[in-house]
């Protein structure tokens, strides 16, 4: 289960709602927007405590954020993308380690989607292998690689090949917005569409089954087609299990399945 998908900066403002211990059948798992895991400002210390202190309240199995930046002098309500670069990938594995350290858990990191790379040196596998090598987990975001390698001209399946099974903590999948055949923009704001079911069912080939979460932000459709979507997921893995591969255990969860979120 996915219980808080939010900025984290609002933790204060939730108040009580979140300050009794809440208890779920599989374990909860939290995601970030505002740690700024790229950015060059010094990180958010007491935003990290108060993170830290959420997670021990409410034994939330795992903490993740995002590949990317999203602050500088202010907050810049945007995940932007980081320059592949070496320099980058000492930076941001260095800010992931003093967070986990601080956390005191490990935490995984999403691969973003980027409209522009500015100051590449790498292509974008190379610097998210790097970063793995050196700061350990991977939240996968499927439909991210898919818009990447539509926006960047990328083999979408030679990109998967590449990530180590072991390291996918677990996984995210969504739509995303058309706005020319050569530019799709990650919205959550739409369904999953069929080339990235194929490609989450490759994965899961690939990898093996991981938990799946399915996001969506806005123009949320009724309970009874979030439904059926998920069920096109959890087939999904069903039809790699009777294939004869074993699901994977993650760190993240102890089996396998898909939940939804939105951002609130």
């Amino acid at each position: 289960m996915q219980l808080f998908r939010s900025s984290a900066r609002k933790l204060d403002s939730y108040g009580g709602a979140f300050r009794r211990p809440f208890r779920c059948r599989r374990g909860a798992n939290t995601h970030g927007l505002s740690l700024n895991l790229g950015g060059q400002a010094p990180l958010d210390t007491r935003l990290i405590t108060q993170i830290r202190a959420f997670l021990e309240r409410h034994n939330a199995c795992y903490f993740s954020e995002h590949l990317s930046y999203c602050a500088d002098d202010g907050h810049l309500y945007d995940l932007l993308p980081l320059p592949f670069t070496t320099q980058a990938v000492e930076h941001v594995s260095d800010r992931i380690k003093t967070v986990q350290d601080l956390l005191g858990q490990p935490i995984a990191v999403e691969n973003v989607s980027y409209y522009c790379a500015p100051g590449q040196q790498m292509p974008e596998i190379d610097f998210l292998l790097s970063v793995l090598e050196k700061a350990d987990c991977l939240l996968l975001d499927v439909n991210n690689v898919y818009v990447n390698s539509i926006n960047h001209k990328y083999n979408p399946i030679e990109f998967l090949q590449q990530l180590p099974s072991q390291r996918i903590a677990y996984g995210h999948v969504a739509g995303h917005y058309q706005e020319h055949e050569e530019l799709l923009v990650d919205t959550h704001g739409s369904d999953v569409i069929d080339p990235v079911r194929k490609l989450l069912a490759k994965t899961y080939e690939i990898h093996g089954v991981f938990p799946t979460l399915l996001e969506r932000d806005f123009n949320i459709p009724s309970l009874g087609q979030l439904e059926q979507e998920l069920q096109r997921i959890l087939r999904a893995q069903q039809r790699i299990n009777k294939n004869g591969r074993k699901e994977r255990a993650s760190r993240a969860f102890a089996e396998a399945d898909a939940t939804v979120s939105s951002t609130g």
